[in-house]
């Protein structure tokens, strides 16, 4: 446990928890749908710009959010309640990647003159896919953490104050 004034800590064992494994996934995922789409001639095409911002931006908050956890400094700032803004944060993601990968699923032209396009495109729109669902899964783990659901209350309030 952090406390306010001591330097951070890595956390390792956060990767092996179901939240830290998905957020690691996210982050590669991530990685590979906005490098897949990066890779295109993503600027002649609005849809793609649209999978290129979300997927960004995204993998960059998770990144972030990857730091915050393995390094324990979302227990520096306790008064922020993480496990509701991780919820909103995953839930965001979801909805807004689902977007992402309709559109780039939908843009994908079977008879695209440049071959090495489609199938870039055609890994994106799936690799898309597959982040969409580790952020809904991730929302399922943080709505479980923010409700506090498979803990005693009674224990966690004890193990809180002392």
């Amino acid at each position: 446990s952090a406390s306010p004034g001591s330097p951070p800590v890595l956390d390792g064992s956060f990767l092996f928890s179901p939240l830290g494994g998905l957020m690691c996934a996210q982050a590669v995922l991530g990685l590979l749908v906005w490098s897949l789409i990066a890779a295109t001639t993503y600027h002649l095409h609005a849809a793609y710009g649209w999978v290129m911002f979300v997927s960004l931006f995204f993998w960059i908050l998770t990144l972030l959010f990857l730091v915050t956890y393995l390094l324990q400094l979302h227990q520096k700032f306790y008064m922020i309640p993480w496990p509701l803004v991780l919820m909103i944060y995953n839930a965001v993601a979801t909805v807004l990647y689902i977007t992402a990968f309709v559109t780039c699923a939908a843009a994908v032209q079977p008879t695209s003159w440049r071959q090495w396009d489609y199938n870039r495109r055609a890994a994106a729109s799936f690799f898309a896919c597959v982040t969409m669902i580790t952020y809904g899964v991730s929302t399922f783990f943080s709505f479980r953490a923010w409700k506090g659901l498979g803990s005693n209350a009674a224990t966690s309030q004890v193990t809180d104050h002392a």
